[in-house]
């Protein structure tokens, strides 16, 4: 073959990636919008708890409860049964069908939306499962991220259940580990999602810091979950003083103390003030130390990446909490958790050691 012609067919095959090659990006798109409809999924999920759309669904119906209601006697029976529950005998007994209205549709969007990700996540899975454009051991992951969507929404009722016994609001508890779910499944999507779309990943001396700063970054917002579910973010609005004290008086009185930090308002609070504080120093250090380790221009960006959310966030965090929570700041913040959740598992992924 003439050298021209061979120089020719190079470049063509140089200029068409290999058909796996694009099978992999296509699983990493797919896998990718996946994550951000789980963004989104958290950002109404906020919305939703502050303000206290929530419990008015009291039942959960994973399939008929697409539909929505239709008509005076669908939201005659639906405010019927919302009526009977403690959050409309002890706080919202003023409200008239109407003013339920506004409640409902919210929580009802919200879990639209969760039905929506599952669809999203399955009917291209089977597809790409059909195709073969899965390798073995990345279906077993997908299978473990379904299996995680499913047990998601059977958690997100649980919770709910709790706030339909005594007390009108959900269990802090279960809320956290609702909203920890969420970002278990928002890391995997990623980082599954990005072993896709680039498999082999230039190994650095940060790979294992930067996966302990991911551990840091999503303890201390499942510290946040404590603060939402306690309403803790409504009292003591001031900053950097925590009433007018660096270390307050009453910190850690409760009966059992080892309670305080996930059931007295004062104490969760404070905690993640601190725990916000130590985050963000020690994402300033990862960046400075990461401007001496020998990265590429990728890794690096990746670096700065997550130093802006750490800054985006910590001012989001101060600003909801002087406002005493305004509703537009409180969801940016819960937004921007999961922001710097995102950069950083990008960053963690980037920098670690390749296999």
């Amino acid at each position: 073959m003439p050298s021209s012609a061979s120089s020719a067919l190079s470049g063509k095959v140089l200029q068409n990636p290999a058909p796996d090659t694009v099978a992999h990006k296509n699983v990493a798109i797919w896998l990718f919008s996946c994550a951000a409809l789980v963004f989104i999924m958290v950002v109404i999920g906020g919305l939703t708890r502050l303000t206290e759309s929530g419990l008015s669904i009291v039942e959960w119906r994973p399939f008929t409860g697409i539909i929505p209601p239709l008509n005076d006697a669908d939201w005659a029976a639906l405010y019927a049964k919302y009526s009977q529950y403690p959050e409309f005998q002890k706080v919202n007994a003023w409200m008239s069908v109407d003013d339920f209205k506004n409640i409902f549709w919210l929580e009802f969007i919200h879990r639209l939306w969760g039905r929506l990700i599952g669809i999203v996540f399955f009917i291209p899975f089977v597809w790409f499962l059909a195709k073969r454009s899965i390798d073995g051991a990345t279906k077993w992951k997908l299978w473990g991220l379904f299996i995680l969507g499913g047990l998601q929404g059977l958690m997100g009722w649980y919770m709910v259940m709790s706030g339909l016994v005594d007390r009108p609001d959900v269990s802090q508890y279960r809320l956290t580990a609702h909203f920890g779910l969420a970002l278990v499944i928002f890391i995997a999507l990623l980082w599954v999602g990005l072993n896709q779309y680039a498999p082999r990943p230039v190994g650095t001396n940060g790979s294992r810091r930067g996966l302990q700063l991911l551990c840091l970054i999503v303890f201390t917002a499942l510290s946040g979950g404590f603060v939402a579910g306690l309403d803790a973010g409504y009292a003591f609005n001031t900053f950097p003083l925590m009433d007018g004290q660096l270390i307050p008086d009453g910190l850690y009185v409760f009966d059992p103390t080892w309670l305080a930090p996930f059931e007295d308002h004062m104490t969760v609070q404070w905690d993640h003030r601190w725990l916000a504080k130590l985050t963000f120093v020690l994402v300033l250090v990862f960046w400075w130390r990461a401007g001496k380790w020998d990265l590429t221009s990728n890794q690096r960006f990746a670096t700065h990446l997550v130093l802006a959310a750490a800054c985006l966030q910590v001012a989001l965090g101060i600003s909801t909490l002087l406002s005493v929570v305004w509703l537009p700041l409180g969801v940016a913040h819960q937004a921007g958790a999961v922001v710097l959740v995102g950069t950083a598992t990008y960053a963690a992924y980037k920098l670690r050691r390749a296999n």
